[in-house]
């Protein structure tokens, strides 16, 4: 099975260059300021004149208003925004009709409990991020490099596409998929040398392990 990867929190064009040349199906861009992979309107928009035809390009936000949203469509090249804050199902429903651009939802997960809230979004959203739920106190909603039990996935299915995420490397990403049947995986701290800057022969072994 061929896995479609999404690397995330992009802010070179050798970045750019590199996720392209291992096969990477989504280009995430990070607009959230106290993310060490945060990027202005102006960087994010010459780096998605770079990204091929047919690479989806991706635009994570957090609790973003329309006024940032707005500014942020008007300057980007987008294919698809990443709601990764506590949007609720009728603010992804109104995002989506104000903005027409497939919108994905990303869900923190730490244990069943939290499994609950995916179906709150199926069908609403187009698509569905399933990441760890951030630690208390954490600035950041993603991108900590935190695994759940993946095990709280299997077998499970949903009418909305999702996409796995939280704490995969190229060392595990194999495992994962083979434990949740995750179609789809996102990664973004599993492919850096330091915080907020991609390795990027760690990008070319994660899409190689997801082959």
């Amino acid at each position: 099975m061929n896995t479609r990867t999404k690397i995330c929190g992009l802010k070179t064009e050798s970045d750019v260059v590199a996720a392209a040349a291992a096969g990477a199906a989504y280009v995430g861009f990070v607009f959230f300021e106290k993310s060490p992979r945060n990027i202005s309107f102006e960087d994010a928009a010459n780096l998605a004149q770079l990204v091929p035809l047919g690479m989806a390009k991706v635009a994570l936000t957090v609790n973003a208003d329309n006024a940032m949203l707005d500014e942020l469509t008007a300057k980007v090249p987008l294919d698809m925004l990443q709601l990764h804050g506590k949007e609720t199902p009728e603010r992804v429903a109104e995002v989506k009709a104000r903005y027409g651009l497939p919108v994905m939802k990303a869900i923190g997960v730490a244990d069943a409990a939290d499994m609950e809230q995916i179906s709150l979004y199926t069908g609403i959203a187009d698509q569905l991020l399933i990441d760890a739920k951030p630690p208390k106190g954490s600035v950041l909603p993603g991108g900590n490099g935190l695994a759940f039990d993946w095990r709280l996935l299997a077998g499970r299915r949903w009418a909305t596409p999702w996409m796995l995420a939280g704490g995969l490397t190229p060392e595990n990403v194999a495992q994962a998929v083979q434990l949740t049947g995750a179609k789809q995986v996102d990664v973004s701290s599993g492919v850096e040398s330091q915080s907020g800057v991609k390795d990027h022969d760690k990008i070319s072994a994660f899409c190689d392990a997801t082959r």
